[in-house]
């Protein structure tokens, strides 16, 4: 009503009090009565003082147009209203991609079980292929496909109950679930912003100077606890993780992108880069120097590893988070003030409180239990068990607080299944005979040594999609493809070095392939489309760079 304009002067309703009361007034009495009567013009008249320029046929014409307002509020809320009830939002799964899945294993059961193949072996890999496929649609959280998967292979009588559920009592899922909870008490503290901010006063004027700290610093530190995911989980990720919140990427609230997305990919990209550079920077590394031994009666010394790995390694470490910096970048490239702000927030901190004390002498004791474990016989386990347990006593972290981790639980559910299937699988067989079928097929085609080596080398590296584990995958060919490739041509110790290597670095290409995968996937800083997009692509340029430059490298150093 206030907006109206008096068309013969330049006054406004809102200027007029009495005139606004009582048009309310009539528009209210108006609303109860269908059929409103045009207004009173005297009654208008009656604040003709305060309008001396106003005619009477202006202001007829004016009253007209309040009557033909008020008919139509009249009408409106006279109209009859049904509203329909909402119905309740779909909390199920999502149909299309669950179908997709179903039908893949579906499919693949039927399909006529290859010469050489037992029938279980061949229903496991259906239902493994279906997992994998909803995994990588999710109908369902992860958790939900994997835990069907399992499901589905103890309805059909594929795998016994025993034999499903066995991957639960692997170290592995559990010390993943543990890195969750350390970075809950991390976070919680303090501890990992004072620490956030002490790398950004140092490095943050940039966001590719601040992950190039993290790259080479968990590098520095990966010959000394031979466990990538603990590495990851116990040190990396939590810091990771406060560096992302104290910079203003969240998840969930689509900050996503401004500095977490990237540096979460760049972290876990360049951990397996790391774990291939030693041999006691991954677990399952002396396992390759050991079927290297028994095969070739040849021994890959610590040094030997270190002198091969070395120059490949580093330039990987340098071209990998770039590369990554270029097609997946962060939305902040720089910011100047940065270290400013960073000291500024650590003064308001203060010095370090009780909880922070505790937290940061129970990372020391883990970390040295992890480096020092082996001469003690602690495993990587026992150990992030025992750091969780001083936590707890202490109070720093809660069980209340560790139950409602919800990602780490998720995660040590569908990553122990997928280790379950993908064991069975090779228990079964399967993995011995896409070995055998491999090294016949390549041995069949009279190659060079070299192309022979080149094609074994990728169906090695590429079969990882079929592996929740690199010492599942090491233990199931090394030893096939290391014997097809001597006796083609190649020299010994040389593919086994390079064996050795794509050992570590296929595992960039899930985010189930290696240790450090789920933990930095976990975050949910990155969809999974692009975590597998980006994880093929990574894998190309890093074995463009270990066999081109590792390559003319190796031919230096007598290694070929």
């Amino acid at each position: 009503m206030a907006s109206f304009a008096l068309t013969s002067s330049s006054l406004s309703f809102s200027s007029l009090p009495c005139l606004k009361s009582r048009s309310l007034s009539h528009l209210r009495s108006t609303s109860q009565n269908p059929l409103p009567s045009r207004p009173n013009l005297s009654k208008l008249s009656a604040v003709s003082p305060l309008l001396p320029k106003l005619s009477k046929s202006s202001v007829t014409s004016t009253t007209r147009r309040i009557s033909n307002f008020a008919v139509k509020a009249s009408s409106a809320s006279s109209a009859p209203t049904s509203i329909a009830p909402a119905s309740p939002p779909w909390k199920g799964a999502a149909m299309k991609p669950l179908l997709a899945s179903i039908a893949t294993g579906v499919i693949l059961w039927f399909v006529p079980v290859p010469s050489g193949v037992t029938k279980p072996a061949w229903q496991l890999l259906a239902i493994f292929l279906a997992t994998i496929v909803g995994i990588i649609t999710q109908p369902l959280p992860l958790g939900a496909v994997a835990l069907m998967g399992l499901g589905a292979s103890v309805l059909t009588k594929t795998l016994p109950f025993s034999a499903a559920f066995s991957a639960f009592g692997d170290p592995i899922p559990w010390l993943i679930a543990l890195a969750f909870f350390f970075a809950r008490g991390f976070i919680k503290t303090g501890l990992g912003n004072r620490i956030a901010y002490q790398f950004v006063s140092v490095f943050g004027s940039s966001s590719l100077g601040l992950g190039y700290s993290l790259v080479f610093s968990e590098a520095l530190l990966a010959p000394a606890i031979p466990s990538v995911s603990a590495r990851a989980g116990g040190i990396f990720l939590p810091l990771v993780k406060s560096l992302c919140v104290a910079c203003g990427s969240n998840v969930g609230d689509g900050t996503e992108h401004k500095l977490g997305s990237w540096l979460m990919l760049t972290c876990f990209q360049t951990s397996v880069i790391s774990s291939s550079m030693f041999l006691t920077a991954m677990a399952a590394n002396p396992l390759s120097a050991t079927l290297t031994f028994n095969t070739i009666q040849q021994t890959i010394g610590w040094t030997d590893w270190a002198k091969a790995a070395i120059v490949p390694g580093l330039i990987s470490l340098i071209v990998v988070p770039l590369i990554l910096y270029l097609i997946y970048p962060p939305t902040v490239k720089s910011s100047p003030d940065a270290p400013k702000l960073a000291r500024e927030k650590l003064e308001k901190m203060g010095p370090m409180t009780t909880n922070e004390i505790i937290m940061a002498g129970t990372l020391f004791l883990t970390v040295g239990l992890w480096i020092f474990g082996g001469m003690l016989n602690v495993d990587a386990v026992t150990a992030a068990i025992l750091g969780l347990s001083v936590l707890l006593i202490t109070g720093v972290v809660t069980w209340k607080e560790c139950l409602a981790e919800s990602v780490a639980w998720d995660t040590l559910t569908w990553f122990a299944a997928l280790i379950a299937m993908a064991g069975y699988l090779n228990k079964y067989g399967l993995v011995s005979w896409f070995s055998q079928t491999v090294v016949k097929f390549v041995g069949g085609l009279g190659l060079s040594w070299q192309l022979s080596f080149g094609i074994l080398v990728l169906l090695y590296f590429y079969s990882h999609y079929f592996f929740a584990s690199g010492a599942a995958h090491i233990g199931a060919m090394f030893t096939a493809f290391l014997s097809v490739a001597s006796a083609l041509g190649t020299p010994p110790y040389f593919g086994a070095m390079v064996l050795a290597f794509l050992s570590n670095l296929m595992g960039g290409l899930t985010h189930y392939g290696i240790g450090s995968a789920p933990i930095f996937y976990g975050a949910n800083y990155v969809p999974l489309a692009k975590w597998w997009g980006y994880g093929f692509l990574i894998s190309v340029v890093n074995i463009i760079i270990w066999l081109g430059v590792g390559g003319v490298w190796w031919k230096a150093i007598g290694l070929w």
